[in-house]
């Protein structure tokens, strides 16, 4: 596989909610008041895709869109831990669920932190590396009733949060991702409205996006005090905006790619020690429109497959000369048709970009689990294990198997 160094991490990734089951916070009181609507809504959202009349059960069951049990990994986990051991996975992403830590505001509860304490040890014993993100969207029940993010003091929330968890974990962990996706979280929860807290309009957004900037860096000073040598970054969502040609399409492309893809970044870049990007999209801009592609390919969800869009994105990076980490990187394929080829097309475009100077050093597919995927609910299907959510068994899926072979290339040097 080319030019992947023998220290290269490759793994799969996952976020407490979306797995863990059980979680009390904002988002799992929204999807009860919520759920009916959403199934409501599915077939006018979801109605045009191939996969309708195999998701359109599950898509119009108020259930779907309840995270309940989801697939009970908070019981799970060692068992999971295995399988990605035997598929050669020598890193793993997952979240620490705030809520569970801090489900009153300023009491810590020891027996989640335990829990957690026992994730990190099941992967250390499997020769897993641990990356873990501390907050991947969901908030204390505590916190959502203070207006969340928008609170003046979320930062500071954030950063007493931080402090306990890095104290509890400081020596344990090498690798921390402060915030996932901030962009995504704003644009969804501050200006579209979709999520909770279904906030809306332009100063919600930035206000948004300036209140988890600030927690970044208050969080990377905090953990950088108790454990200097520990590697912090955080996740964003970049995608490749391409340009069909002429001044409007390039002058379109040049201001969402500031806005989207580096204004984040370029304000906390110099608190920083490595990038996590996840890549999903590719948007093609003709004069003033968007979302222009061709859409050869699509998953479940009808996303474009374009895997030649993470080698733009990377090469973009290259500026700031810092680690790259593909943080998240995944295709919702029920039947596992294209997962396999999906996998190998983005890591050769990752190879691509490690010939041309770009300092990649990890690759994390999305994810280990079929899992919650939000507003969604649990019909796409994300994992390398597909999940049974009525009897909670897992199956691995052939494209894992492929994954692991490509694990296996990498340490055959050219």
């Amino acid at each position: 596989m080319g030019l992947f160094s023998k220290n290269f991490l490759w793994g799969s990734a996952s976020s407490a909610h979306q797995v863990e089951g059980g979680a009390v916070n904002d988002w799992s009181g929204w999807e009860k008041a919520n759920a009916k609507r959403l199934a409501r809504e599915a077939e006018k959202k979801y109605g045009h895709l191939p996969s309708w009349e195999q998701i359109k059960d599950q898509a119009t069951n108020p259930n779907n869109y309840i995270s309940g049990h989801a697939c009970e990994h908070y019981r799970m986990f060692r068992e999971d831990f295995d399988s990605a051991q035997a598929l050669g996975h020598t890193a793993h992403r997952f979240s620490l669920e705030w809520s569970r830590i801090e489900p009153v505001e300023g009491r810590f509860d020891e027996t989640e932190i335990a829990h957690y304490r026992e994730v990190i040890k099941a992967l250390r014993a499997r020769g897993i590396e641990p990356f873990v993100t501390l907050w991947h969207w969901t908030l204390p029940v505590w916190l959502a009733e203070k207006d969340g993010i928008l609170n003046r003091q979320f930062s500071e929330y954030f950063e007493r949060y931080t402090t306990k968890v890095a104290k509890e974990f400081g020596v344990e962990i090498c690798f921390w991702i402060t915030i996932n996706e901030p962009e995504i979280y704003a644009l969804n929860s501050h200006y579209r409205g979709i999520w909770p807290s279904q906030k809306t309009g332009f100063i919600n957004f930035f206000r948004a996006t300036h209140a988890l900037n600030r927690a970044h860096r208050n969080a990377y000073r905090v953990i950088k005090k108790i454990n200097p040598n520990a590697k912090i970054g955080a996740s964003l969502n970049t995608s490749y905006f391409e340009s069909a040609g002429g001044r409007i399409s390039n002058c379109m492309k040049w201001a969402v790619d500031w806005l989207w893809n580096m204004r984040f970044l370029r304000n906390i870049h110099n608190e920083l020690d490595f990038v996590g990007i996840n890549y999903y999209f590719h948007n093609r801009i003709k004069g003033f429109w968007f979302n222009q592609n061709e859409n050869k390919k699509i998953s479940d969800m009808g996303w474009e497959i374009y895997p030649e869009g993470l080698y733009h994105v990377l090469l973009d990076l290259k500026r700031f000369q810092l680690p790259v980490y593909i943080t998240e990187n995944g295709v919702a394929d029920m039947n596992d048709v294209f997962r396999a080829d999906f996998i190998r097309d983005h890591i050769s475009e990752i190879n691509r970009a490690i010939a041309e100077g770009v300092d990649v050093r990890g690759y994390f597919y999305w994810s280990l689990l079929d899992n919650f995927e939000w507003d969604k609910g649990f019909w796409p299907r994300f994992g390398l294990i597909e999940v049974d959510y009525e009897t909670q068994k897992r199956k691995i899926r052939p494209s894992a198997f492929e994954y692991k072979k490509i694990i296996e290339e990498s340490a055959i040097k050219p």
